[in-house]
Parts: structure tokens; C-alpha cells; sequence
């Protein structure tokens, strides 16, 4: 499987990354058997949050790693300082919390990619980023990055990193997706347009994706007529998704692939280093994930798949 470098981090990330939201005690076995088929695929890298399953993504990440004694073979993502039913919570006492709690949870001594889950803009973006460097030099976070934040924020924040001699952000997750939202998934969200994207080109800042194909919108299961799932309607229906599917198929024809890998490979063929947080929860979901992967797209096909050029 291919894979990306993300400064700070002495391992290589797999561009397909392991979604871990459905991760309970409860299904111990199917997680684990995931988890052993995504690695036995190439795949070295798990998405997680202190949220999460409230709290059971995480234990259950630790509890296989511990059993298969392979800790040191994964790189893992997590995330901490979410909004609660009080607010935001991005503060150093919130991100303190969580971090610490999530070292317990995942069993480790070190979290290879810690990321703030939401921003609260009434934060100065020094306190955050001093807040967070605290681990850095500690030696037990490798590489920190944010979600759901604005470039504009991880800009500034860099550059009062790069001001004050610290580690800035060296990735960002925010959605991106061949599907374009109509509105975000959850509030506080932030999807990748055409302006964050241009920036992360320029800075190559690596950007993980996550909902990287639009929750299934692609898989063939959905059409304007079928409304049963309320938050699809919501954010993808509309007449310029549905004509970003209908290209995917046709592209997909020529290249003996299917609508959901031509949008898993739009997600990885960006012109700046790219992963994919994806969600495969059976041998075949995962197969597909690895032949979409593997799709080179040019730079034409991008662009007429996202509906910037009417020809091919």
C-alpha cells in the first residue's frame, strides 16, 4: 500500500487509514479481524477519538494491540478536546484530560498522531499550540495536527509555531470528498473547498480525509428518488452531486472500476500528500478500498469528475 510522511513522525502512514467509530467491547472479535485483514493488506494506520464509542474505540485499539504485541507496527491517530453539551473545550486543562486519558485507554506510552478535534476561534492560537508542544518535547506525541479547523487558523498557528520555535500543525482532517456538501455533516464540521485545497497544494501539508466517500453516496444504493437517509439528503443531494456520480461511473467503465473507487482515488490522486479515512467493515468493503486506491487519475480526469472541465 502506498504511503505518505508527515513531519515529525518517523514512520511511514498508510494512505488508507482505519476508521475505528464502530469499535466496542461488544465486538471485540469483528474489530480485531478488521483490524488483522486491514494490516495483512499493507495498512498500518487507525483513526480514532477520545469520543468515540464514549471512550471504547480507543480501549479497544489497546486491548489488540497489547494482544498481538504489534504497538510498535501501527500508527496511531487520535483525537481529544471535542465540544461537550457546556461548549467548546479547546483548552490546555481539556486537552490535557483527554490526551491522558486517552494514553490509558489505548495502552501506550506514546500516540504517533494527536489532533484537536474542533477549534473554538475565541482561543489565541498560541495558548494552543504551546499547550500541545508540552508533548511534543516530552517525546510522547510524534506529530500534531487538527480537524475540522479553517487553514486560515492552521496558518496562523503555524506561523506563531514557526515565531516561537515550535512544532506547528503538520496535518489537518478536515472532510474531502468528490461529493460536495451542501451543508456540514455536524455542526462545527469543515469540508475541504477550493481555496483549502489550493493552500494545502502550496504549503503540501498532508490532509486525511474523513467521510473520503461521502458516506456512501457513491455506492451505488442511493438516487434522487430514494430519500430514506435524512442526513444524506441533507448535505450531498443535490443536481451537481448527482452529476459528479454519474461521471464516476463513467469513468469508472473505462478504467474496469467502480463509482465509490473513482471517488476513493479523486480523495488520493490531489496534488498534495492525501489519506483516506475509510470505514471497510468486510473483506470485500476493504478489497475496494485497495484496488481504489491503486487508481491513478490525471489531472484532466480530476478535473472533470469535480465538474471544472464539461469534456474529457
Amino acid at each position: 500500500m502506498n504511503t505518505i510522511s508527515i513531519k515529525g513522525l518517523n514512520k511511514p502512514v498508510s494512505v488508507l487509514m482505519k476508521g475505528s467509530d464502530y469499535f466496542y467491547h461488544d465486538n471485540y472479535e469483528k474489530a480485531a479481524a478488521n483490524l488483522d485483514a486491514y494490516f495483512a493488506s499493507g495498512g498500518n494506520s487507525i483513526d480514532s477519538a477520545h469520543i468515540y464509542c464514549g471512550g471504547q474505540s480507543e480501549e479497544v485499539i489497546g486491548r489488540y494491540m497489547k494482544e498481538r504485541g504489534n504497538r510498535d507496527e501501527w500508527v496511531i491517530l487520535t483525537k481529544g478536546a471535542h465540544h461537550d453539551h457546556n461548549g467548546p473545550r479547546v483548552t490546555a486543562k481539556h486537552i490535557r484530560e483527554d490526551i491522558t486519558t486517552s494514553f490509558e485507554r489505548l495502552q501506550t506510552d506514546f500516540i504517533d498522531l494527536y489532533a484537536l478535534h474542533r477549534d473554538d476561534p475565541n482561543i489565541p492560537v498560541g495558548e494552543i499550540v504551546e499547550a500541545l508542544n508540552e508533548y511534543v518535547k516530552a517525546g510522547t506525541v510524534g506529530a500534531i495536527g487538527v480537524s475540522n479547523w479553517t487553514w486560515q487558523r492552521i496558518q496562523a498557528a503555524n506561523e506563531y509555531a514557526d515565531a516561537n520555535g515550535l512544532a506547528g500543525f503538520s496535518f489537518s482532517s478536515p472532510n474531502l470528498s468528490l461529493a460536495k456538501p451542501n451543508e456540514p455533516f455536524w455542526s462545527g464540521c469543515v469540508s475541504a473547498d477550493e481555496e483549502t485545497c489550493a493552500w494545502h497544494e502550496a504549503q503540501q501539508l498532508p490532509l486525511l480525509s474523513w467521510s473520503s466517500q461521502a458516506r456512501g453516496f457513491f455506492t451505488g444504493r442511493f438516487s434522487p428518488e430514494i430519500r430514506d437517509n435524512a442526513d444524506l439528503v441533507r448535505v450531498f443531494y443535490n443536481d451537481d452531486n448527482w452529476e459528479r456520480l454519474e461521471r464516476a461511473k463513467q469513468l469508472g467503465a473505462s478504467k474496469g472500476a467502480t463509482a465509490i473507487q473513482i471517488a476513493l482515488a479523486y480523495v488520493l490522486n490531489q496534488p498534495f500528500p492525501t489519506c483516506a479515512l475509510i470505514g471497510a467493515q468486510s473483506e470485500e468493503e476493504l478489497r475496494s478500498c485497495e484496488e481504489g486506491a491503486l487508481i491513478h487519475l490525471t489531472t484532466d480526469e480530476m478535473n472533470w469528475l469535480d465538474l471544472k472541465t464539461d469534456t474529457l
